[in-house]
């Protein structure tokens, strides 16, 4: 994600305090006989707790959505495939709002029951443990706009023309059940109906298109695992540019017109930032590249939102921005972290990209970039909390997140120096390429890779609270 200037996108902290602290158990579920345990709400994420559900790992997703623009009510099915962990009589999956008109697991009526943003389901016969099953949900309504205690908006928000999707952290749960954690990453197939003249652009490639009796359907694959925050649906009046980069890398454009002067130089640098953060980071990790250009209502006050294959922009991004996004492709989309706590190693290394780009384009340095951060005193809540340590929703993408997970690397840069520091680069996304990490995953990782001892360095700056009062000397 990218913030604007002045404020922090204000997305990351939609989930309200009774959202964060409501978790839905199935207790001892009276009238059900069937043996195994409930799934539990919420994967133990230490910022957000009720996200996510245990017992089961989604492998594949298939959105079937038809939404009527002029109501802006939706109707859905969505069919779940899962693998259980263990043996099952009932799962939870995340939902908020929307009323669900059926469940059914394996092809047979389940019962269900609905508390806060859980969907309890309870099949009619077990699931043992090591089985794969498919839940289909069917549903309607029209989806929930989330906002947090500054009127920042994500989930389904509704535009002039159409919706504008975003996810980060929790919103996606506003317009799909499923299991909302970015630890549990799945493929997804989907298929999105609107009126003739609309465009629905969701991740990966589009397989097809086709028009009947005023609406057109979109079917779009994206194979490679995703977490649920990175999944779109956003509907417009796009203009629209297919085209491949000199590499070959299909590449799908859809920009609100309104907002395709300010951002056609920017997006015509796209194949070039691709191929520039490839050599950096190793091979781009997607099978297309893209993005969303929307124009928002006011009330969305962040930039953009680093949406698999295809970031969404709320209005025309510059160029430093599609840098920060695209770098989000390996570090943050196919590098995922394992927890909230870990968004540094989303946020941190797309700062650091749009470092060295600056670099690149002739203007100052990292460690000069480091050195104006360090010595300034104009923003101080930099040292608020250190990256490694979110310490509550609402700071998931707050300025230490950002800057001083930045400063975290050119510190390590300097420590190891720039042989090392470029290996990490690209041969930490290679190793967890499509999974899921978090801070001591890199911490050892890092270790791994160097004789020096890192000790001090991540103490000081990943995890100790104020500004550290020491620095490596660049090399």
């Amino acid at each position: 994600m990218k913030r604007r200037p002045i404020r922090v996108c204000g997305a990351v902290a939609a989930l309200s305090a009774a959202l964060l602290l409501s978790s839905c158990t199935s207790g001892s579920e009276a009238g059900n006989a069937v043996k195994g345990k409930a799934g539990g709400g919420g994967v133990g994420d230490p910022v957000f707790p009720a996200l996510g559900n245990g017992g089961y790992d989604v492998r594949h997703y298939g959105l079937d959505l038809s939404y009527d623009v002029a109501k802006g009510h939706l109707d859905g099915t969505a069919a779940i495939t899962a693998k259980a962990d263990e043996n099952l009589r009932s799962f939870q999956l995340d939902l908020q709002g929307m009323t669900v008109t059926g469940v059914r697991v394996d092809g047979r009526e389940a019962d269900f029951s609905r508390k806060g943003h859980k969907l309890v389901v309870r099949p009619s016969a077990g699931i043992g443990k090591g089985d794969e099953f498919r839940t289909t949900v069917s549903y309607r309504g029209t989806p929930e706009e989330m906002h947090d205690v500054g009127g920042g908006s994500e989930g389904w928000v509704k535009t002039d023309d159409g919706a504008f999707v975003s996810g980060e952290p929790a919103g996606t749960m506003t317009w799909f059940p499923g299991n909302n954690h970015p630890s549990d990453k799945a493929a997804y197939d989907f298929r999105i109906t609107v009126p003739e003249g609309y465009t629905a652009v969701a991740n990966g490639e589009l397989k097809s298109k086709r028009t009947t009796g005023g609406r057109t359907t979109y079917a779009w694959h994206n194979a490679e695992p995703m977490a649920s925050y990175l999944a779109t649906a956003t509907i417009g009046r796009f203009d629209v540019q297919e085209s491949r980069t000199p590499q070959g890398l299909p590449v799908y454009l859809a920009v609100d017109p309104r907002e395709a002067k300010a951002s056609k130089e920017p997006l015509s640098r796209l194949p070039e930032i691709v191929a520039w953060e490839s050599k950096l980071f190793g091979p781009y990790p997607f099978s297309s590249a893209g993005a969303i250009v929307d124009h928002t209502p006011e009330r969305i006050d962040w930039g953009a939102l680093e949406t698999q294959t295809k970031p969404v922009y709320a209005g025309a991004p510059d160029t430093s921005t599609v840098v920060h996004e695209t770098a989000h492709q390996w570090f943050g989309d196919s590098v995922t972290p394992k927890t909230w706590r870990d968004t540094w190693l989303n946020e941190g290394f797309a700062t650091y990209a749009e470092w060295l780009w600056e670099e690149h384009e002739g203007g100052r340095t990292p460690q000069q970039q480091f050195d104006a951060l360090y010595d300034s005193d104009e923003n101080d809540d930099r040292w608020d909390f250190p990256p490694g340590l979110v310490p509550s929703p609402g700071d998931v993408t707050e300025t230490p997140v950002y800057e001083r997970g930045a400063m975290v690397l050119q510190q390590l840069r300097n420590a190891v120096g720039d042989k090392t520091f470029f290996s990490i680069l690209k041969e930490w996304p290679e190793k967890y390429r499509h999974t899921n990490a978090d801070s001591e995953d890199f911490v050892s990782f890092c270790e791994q890779r160097t004789d020096e001892d890192l000790t001090d360095l991540f103490d000081d700056w990943l995890y100790g609270e104020g500004r550290p009062d020491w620095e490596y000397e660049a090399a």
